[in-house]
């Protein structure tokens, strides 16, 4: 999108909703209130992810009043990573600060991110030091998710999974978000050498409604680890990371091939009846060696048209809502 015409905004606010309909009233003022203390010309870029709630209706009443608010509806409920990616392609400032909009990220601890910015960071990440969460559920499987996320990315902080974060805009610009990846922004981004540091956040109770998170996000955590250790290790080079299942493969195929064929040629025992299994066992290794080999190639090559391609977008806006504008 244009973003012409919002040039000279200094920090984006973005937050991603679905049914917060209970808290926008007072997400809206105490975002305003601390916005406008920081002095920065500012603008609050509240993305509406399908809600079935009114959350839509008092997101466009907020819109309607002030021209610091910027309204996205996206046509369905696409999920956090979306929104997040609506958000920041529609946002105009220099820095771009991302939160939830439940009020559990309190609105007042901005300038403790935009302080960091102004020393010279890249990306400042929050960190719940003190959580609240239910201790078997969340507590322990994030504590061990984000253990396993600073070990594959090398990225020394403690907490991947909070949203809240503030990011100059180069780095926003530089970023593609698939999946559920927004937890791990930190490590994309290090890649290329942004400069990153993490400050202790607020964790408090939600105070109204309830989350719409499960156990079934632990579930997902764990296959977007697996995609962010391929992301940052192979994406550029798939072939290496196929072709060393494929080596183990073929090696194994080959030894077992060698103790039958040693077998059948030194002490004259007969294949199949001695090592029928052994050498089933052999030609499936063989031939998942070869598949793991041809896969590896087509990756290689769709690698290739990534890159190469257009930048398709994982969201789809149906509007967006400003005082004065809408596009």
């Amino acid at each position: 999108m244009d973003n012409s015409n919002k040039a000279g905004i200094d920090c984006s606010v973005v937050v991603p909703l679905y049914n917060e309909g209970l808290v926008i009233e007072e997400l809206y003022g105490r975002l305003t209130k601390t916005m406008r203390e920081t002095g920065l010309r500012y603008e609050l870029v509240l993305v509406d992810d399908g809600s079935r709630d009114n959350t839509l209706e008092l997101l466009k009443k907020v819109a309607d009043k002030d021209h610091n608010v910027v309204v996205v509806e996206l046509r369905r409920n696409f999920g956090q990573t979306p929104a997040l990616a609506a958000g920041f392609d529609v946002a105009g400032g220099e820095i771009i600060i991302s939160m939830d909009g439940d009020l559990q990220h309190c609105p007042e601890e901005i300038p403790n991110f935009l302080e960091k910015i102004n020393e010279g960071y890249d990306l400042v990440s929050g960190w719940r030091k003190n959580r609240v969460d239910n201790l078997m559920l969340r507590k322990i499987p994030s504590r061990i998710a984000n253990r396993l996320a600073a070990k594959i990315s090398g990225v020394d902080i403690h907490d991947f999974g909070t949203t809240f974060k503030a990011y100059r805009r180069e780095i926003i610009e530089e970023l593609n978000l698939y999946g559920e990846m927004h937890r791990f922004i930190p490590a994309l981004v290090s890649r290329s050498g942004a400069r990153i540091i993490e400050i202790p956040i607020q964790n408090i109770v939600r105070p109204k409604g309830t989350s719409n998170y499960g156990i079934s996000r632990t579930f997902r955590v764990v296959f977007d680890l697996i995609t962010l250790r391929f992301l940052l290790g192979y994406i550029t080079r798939p072939l290496h990371f196929f072709g060393r299942a494929a080596m183990y493969c073929i090696v194994a195929a080959l030894l077992m091939s060698a103790y039958i064929l040693y077998d059948k040629f030194v002490y004259s025992v007969p294949i199949l009846v001695a090592h029928g299994p052994l050498a089933g066992l052999s030609a499936v290794l063989l031939l998942v060696g070869l598949i793991f080999v041809a896969t590896g190639l087509i990756g290689e090559m769709i690698s290739r048209v990534y890159f190469e391609s257009t930048n398709k977008k994982i969201y789809s806006v149906r509007k967006v809502y400003r005082r004065k504008f809408s596009v």
